[in-house]
């Protein structure tokens, strides 16, 4: 059994978590975090993730301050660029349609180099995404898109880091527990219900940080609030993310605020299974369409594959794949681009199709419309603007003409075999709904009045992302936010305590 008192506990045990539980933890209280799932499966989504982090940086000597690791020859081989707070307010701005709350953005933005910097002093490692996020050019590798940093080892390496880091401050970690319920009266949160080892009981706290991700992993959720189909997306991470903490919160007055009917969705690999695999982790994913084109049942192209960077279609594109005739298509590319496909798209589990003829691979495409296809990729050949110069690092505007659904840039044709073919359907990563918090991460009730002694953090906040997601801020998301809970939680626990 768990102990009966706790000055914090915080609910959940992924990024967001951790930096709650190490925040709180500076300022000399008691903590426990509650983690759902078996020591096994631990880490939530945060462990299913690439670890890619999107931060503002002004050039390589704040990298430097992030990566010591960085050699010479590094530095000398690779243009990182930067990435300002203007581009970062621009990113949010832009992809979320200009909806995203503007106080808490500005704190995501504003904060997130020095939370990277705290993340380091804690002892998560960083390296650059070379593999992902940089193409070689005329001798120098160029990162693109505003991402150029990732967690060492990935989501696992994160989870591994962060949880190493809190036994290493004292903070006490209970897997297998479940919490059910907030206790709470006129002035705030008493206590916390939980299930652990077979059994309920009520720990008295503070303070609670509320970190237990969205509702992604509950069918139910889903197709209550983000529509008809939603039951049939395949989840890309953690089976217990199935809004536990959200509910507790609603259940307690919280104001539930956001984009309850959007999510993070993307192109995942059509015979993944329903939820994340550990062993592959972010490896099902499929993510150098712009190189190619998608087609889908009914052998026609349905998107701008090249509309924009990667890390600001891919989120929504799951979305758009889930409303296609069968819930699935087919990212067609050919010999041209095939260096150029991440690594993702050579894993074992692959749904994969190959030809050195495009009557061959029409042909092969499982579930589509060959003769249709066959007249969609022709078409889409002659309608490239092969004038104008193919360069993967910026938008080339190597577009097409005359489509009725157009290709904007990184338009090849798509004639040199061997030719290949992968098929995906929608994997849905985490919900935009929530519930509403302020820039101290206090849980806001439909009065719009602050509850005493509630925080919240990560995927479980409303507000933040609206339609789509630019790559890498969930992690920054989680980690700026939840490094805030538990700065406001320990901070009320030890007022308490004196």
């Amino acid at each position: 059994m768990l102990l009966k008192e706790y000055d914090v506990v915080v609910v959940g045990g992924g990024n967001a978590a951790f930096c709650a539980a190490l925040s709180a933890a500076e300022h000399d209280v008691s903590v426990l975090v509650l983690e759902r799932s078996p020591e096994a499966e631990a880490g939530g989504n945060s462990r299913f993730t690439a670890g890619a982090i999107r931060c503002v940086y002004d050039g390589v000597d704040d990298l430097k301050a992030l990566m010591p690791d960085l050699t010479p020859e590094e530095i000398a081989n690779t243009d990182f660029g930067s990435y300002m707070e203007e581009q970062y307010f621009d990113d949010m701005g832009r992809v979320t349609e200009y909806r995203t709350d503007p106080e808490l953005t500005e704190v995501l933005v504003k904060q997130s180099r020095e939370t990277m910097r705290w993340m380091r002093a804690k002892g998560v490692r960083f390296q650059p995404i070379y593999g992902r996020q940089a193409f070689k050019v005329d001798g120098r590798f160029k990162f693109w898109g505003g991402l150029t940093v990732e967690a060492w080892g990935g989501g696992p390496g994160l989870v591994e880091a962060l949880t190493g880091a809190a036994r290493k401050n004292g903070i006490n970690i209970a897997y297998g527990a479940r919490a059910l319920a907030l206790e709470h009266d006129d002035s705030g949160i008493t206590g916390i219900r939980v299930r652990h080892e077979g059994r309920t009981q009520t720990i008295r706290t503070r303070a609670v940080v509320l970190a237990a991700g969205g509702f992604q992993a509950n069918a139910e959720w889903r197709t209550r609030y983000l529509g008809p189909g939603w039951d049939l997306a395949k989840v890309r991470g953690t089976r217990f993310n199935t809004g536990d903490g959200i509910r507790m919160a609603l259940d307690a007055g919280a104001m539930p605020t956001g984009n309850w009917s959007g999510c993070h969705a993307v192109g995942w690999d059509r015979n993944a299974p329903e939820f994340g695999d550990l062993a592959v982790g972010d490896n099902f994913q499929k993510h150098s369409y712009p190189f190619g084109i998608m087609i889908n049942a009914n052998g026609e192209r349905f998107v701008d594959e090249g509309a924009d960077f990667r890390n600001y279609t891919y989120a929504k594109y799951g979305r758009v794949i889930l409303a296609q005739p069968g819930q699935f298509a087919w990212q067609v590319f050919d010999r041209k681009v095939l260096h150029l496909l991440r690594d993702e798209y050579r894993i074992k589990q692959v749904t994969k199709v190959s030809a050195n003829t495009l009557e061959e691979l029409a042909g092969k495409l499982e579930d589509v419309d060959r003769e249709k296809a066959l007249e969609t990729i022709r078409a889409y050949n002659a309608a490239v603007m092969a004038e104008v110069p193919f360069n993967p690092n910026v938008k080339d505007g190597r577009g097409t003409r005359g489509l009725a659904v157009r290709k904007s840039n990184w338009a090849n044709t798509i004639d040199e075999p061997p030719f290949e073919a992968y098929a995906v359907t929608c994997g849905i990563t985490f919900t935009f709904g929530g519930v509403k918090i302020d820039t101290s991460a206090q849980v806001i009730d439909t009065e719009g009045v602050p509850i005493g002694g509630l925080f919240a953090a990560g995927e479980m906040v409303g507000g933040i992302f609206y339609f789509n997601y630019p790559g890498g801020t969930g992690l920054m998301n989680g980690a700026v936010f939840g490094r805030i809970a538990g700065a406001s939680a320990g901070h009320l626990a030890r007022g308490a305590n004196t």
